[in-house]
This record gives structure tokens, C-alpha cells and sequence, in this order.
């Protein structure tokens, strides 16, 4: 069978694209190793930051440095392996974390936040998936006077960019969540309009399925080759081949491989990401997601208990695991909330695809035609999945777009540009 689209990876970003391309009339194949919502996806803090506004530059103050360099913080780590093979993109992305560059790099990546909840919305409500999402907000906790005042003193800018939020006293985080101990605390924010998912994979999986009852394809298998033909495209997997008009290339962290023997040389960087679940109970229980600013770690309600996230681990795709960075994490937040029985053996890990300036790729190759590219959206992939899908839809059908995509184009990463 001969498609409109296929698209490569069944992530959220990925599932996305094929669903919105499928409600407006294209036959989609939707291709991947595993089925959706089962790598990257599943991983996640499981919030949709409508609140996040601002980007994450690279550390630039000494100090910051220091803090970083024995490696033992909790909420960044490193592989000197890693540090050493990025060595491009990590260049890359400490010049642009710049002040001047960040604020005009903050501009153009809130454009795609600022629709997140609502591209989400329209995604929940047609596949059913409403129980799995909980619009209360979250909860972002300081430990220190200086980072709680410097982000009480940010929080004002996006307001005026749609983000509601109140400002917590101990008093305050104590009513809301009585169960939660805030000993170690000075007070918190809650940024109201973003919202909470229980199952991160299980959304995936619903926005799949959704995809399916409109006649969409999914299919389980690595892909292989990209073969350009006179006709359009051609996948090859390790067992069948599909033709199709248009392909595109959303695979997370595994994108740059799939789109080098084609010419592209896209700095996309992997940073890893570990979490484990726990059972439970009466006395751990709490509503809303906890985000610890100087640890680096969330800890959030999910179906499949508490899960505690850590921050970001550089290593390679390919590094073996290494539990050092949650197990440091896990001796903060039981001090936190009581966590006793975890649900798993081993905890998980995943890697989230970055860019050095701090932007996803969204948009046509800048070498072939019907060839587009949807990556390196780092932590917030699941946040801006739907927006991505939106976008890729009306490029493919020659629709005009609800933003300036301009910003999220491959061509910046071409040598000549």
C-alpha cells in the first residue's frame, strides 16, 4: 500500500503529527520500534508547562560552573565521554545561552508554548483520554531566598503571557498538601494553568488510538533506510518497505542518525533522564506535581504510583545506566514525602533529544522536497506534541500557519545560512 505520509517515531511528538494529519485527510503510516508512547514519552514529569515560557540556557556564571564541575549535583550530571563527543553542540549551545541571545531565542520558543494547552485540549477531548489529565497545576518549590525572589520577580513577564500563578507561603503549600513536608522549604509557586498527566504513555497511546479509528496505520518495526525515489519516498525496515509522497522524520533523539546518510548534519545532543515509581498510600498522597528547584527533581501522582524524576544526566545514547543520579535524588525526597514499597525492580531511564539553541526542529529539509523534519523539543516534548502536529499539518497541506515557523527551521544548521 502506497501512503501520503509516513512518519517515523510513535512518540507524542510523532503520534501527533500522524493524527492531525490523518483528521485532515491524508493516509498516514505511522512507524516505529515500539508502540506509542513506550520510550521517551513514557518517561516524563507528566506535566504540560504552559508556564514555561522561558528557555533553559547553558550555565554561564562561575559559580554555576563550580557547583556543576564535581559532579554530584542532582539536578545536572555528566560523562566525560559525552562531554568530549558533543563537543559541536555543547560549543554551540553555551554561545547561545547568551543574555542577549536568550531573550530573542525566549520570544520565539514561547510562541509554540503559548498553544500547547490549547492543541492539547482539542487532542484530549477527541480521543476520550480526559480522566488522564488533571488541570490543577503544579507546585514549584525553593529552598533558598535568592532563586524564590528571582523567580517571584519573573513571574510578573508571563503573566503577561497568559500564565497564571500564586505565589505560596509555607503556610499556603502546607493547606494545599498537607501530607508533603516542607521542612526544608521557604515557600513555592503554583502555576495554575498548566496541567497534570497520570499517564504520560497512556495519553500517547490514547491519541494513537484516536488515530486509528480515523483509518490511521501503525505499524512496529525499525526503520532502516530513507530512500528518495521519482515518486516520493521510500522507508525500509527491517522486514517490508512502504512508499509514500512525503515523509517525516519525528524519532527524538534518534533523528540525526536517520537523517545523515541523507546530508544532514543537524547538532541534535541527547540528555538522559532516570525515574522509579512507588506505591501509594494514605500518608504519601498529594495533588499536585512537586518540582524541587535547587535539587533538580519532580515528584507527581501517576497511575502507576509516585514517580520521582531526576533532572538531566549527559551521556551518550548508547552509555550503559548509571542509578548514582536517582539514588542521590530518592534520599531528598523521602525526607519529602514517606516513599516505601517502589513499584519496579531497576528504575527507568530515557533520553531526551536537545538542540544547542535551544529550539526543535520543525519543518521542511532544506535539501529534498516532501522530506520534514520534527525534533530536539528536550523536556517538552510532551508540552508541545500537539502544537508540532498542528504546525507539520498545515506545512504538508500548504495551509497557512497559525505561527512564524521560520525560527524552528533545519536551514539554520546548513553550513551556507
Amino acid at each position: 500500500m502506497r501512503y501520503d505520509v509516513i512518519v517515523i517515531g510513535a512518540g507524542i511528538v510523532g503520534t501527533s503529527i500522524a493524527w492531525h494529519l490523518q483528521q485532515n485527510n491524508s493516509q498516514v503510516l505511522l512507524l516505529d520500534k515500539k508502540p506509542p508512547g513506550e520510550e521517551t514519552s513514557y518517561g516524563n514529569a507528566g506535566i504540560i508547562t504552559r508556564e514555561a515560557v522561558n528557555t533553559k540556557p547553558f550555565p554561564r556564571s562561575f559559580k554555576e560552573i563550580f557547583r556543576v564541575l564535581p559532579n554530584k549535583s542532582t539536578d545536572i550530571r555528566y560523562r566525560w565521554s559525552a562531554i568530549y563527543g558533543l563537543q559541536r553542540p555543547l560549543l554551540q549551545y553555551w554561545a547561545n545561552s547568551s543574555i542577549k541571545k536568550v531573550e530573542a531565542i525566549d520570544k520565539e520558543w514561547a510562541t509554540l508554548i503559548e498553544h500547547c494547552t490549547n492543541e492539547h485540549d482539542s487532542m484530549i477531548r477527541a480521543s476520550g483520554a480526559n480522566e488522564l489529565v488533571s488541570k490543577v497545576g503544579w507546585i514549584e518549590l525553593h529552598r533558598k531566598s535568592s532563586s524564590f525572589e528571582k523567580a517571584i520577580s519573573k513571574a510578573p513577564k508571563a503573566a503577561d503571557q497568559g500564565v497564571e500563578y500564586q505565589v505560596l507561603s509555607l503556610a499556603d503549600l502546607k493547606e494545599l498538601e498537607p501530607n508533603v513536608n516542607f521542612t526544608d522549604y521557604i515557600g513555592g509557586i503554583h502555576w495554575k494553568n498548566s496541567w497534570q498527566v497520570k499517564d504520560p504513555g497512556g495519553l500517547v497511546k490514547a491519541y494513537a488510538k484516536s488515530f486509528e479509528e480515523m483509518a490511521g496505520d501503525i505499524k512496529q518495526s525499525s526503520v532502516k533506510d530513507i530512500i528518495q525515489t521519482e515518486s516520493g519516498w521510500q522507508v525500509v525496515t527491517e522486514d517490508q518497505s512502504y512508499s509514500c509522497q512525503d515523509v517525516v522524520v519525528a524519532a527524538g533523539p534518534w533523528s540525526a542518525d536517520l537523517i545523515k546518510p541523507l546530508g544532514y548534519n543537524i547538532p541534535l545532543f541527547p540528555m538522559r533522564g532516570y525515574h522509579q515509581h512507588f506505591e501509594i498510600t494514605e500518608k504519601n498522597s498529594f495533588s499536585h506535581s512537586l518540582f524541587d528547584v535547587e535539587k533538580g527533581f519532580v515528584m507527581g501522582t501517576m497511575e502507576q504510583g509516585i514517580r520521582v524524576t531526576t533532572g538531566a544526566e549527559m551521556a551518550t545514547l548508547d552509555a550503559p545506566k548509571n542509578f548514582e543520579q536517582i539514588e542521590t535524588v530518592l534520599t531528598y525526597a523521602k525526607k519529602v514525602i514517606p516513599l516505601e514499597t517502589a513499584v519496579e525492580s531497576e528504575a527507568w531511564c530515557g533520553t531526551r533529544p536537545c538542540m544547542p539553541d535551544m529550539k526543535p526542529v520543525i519543518g521542511p529539509a532544506s535539501q529534498h522536497d516532501n522530506l520534514w523534519f520534527a525534533f530536539g523539543h528536550a523536556h517538552q516534548g510532551l508540552t508541545l506534541g500537539p502544537v508540532t502536529g498542528r504546525l507539520i499539518e498545515e506545512m504538508i497541506h500548504g495551509k497557512p500557519l497559525f505561527i512564524d515557523a521560520q525560527p524552528f527551521s533545519s536551514k539554520r544548521f546548513d553550513p551556507e545560512y
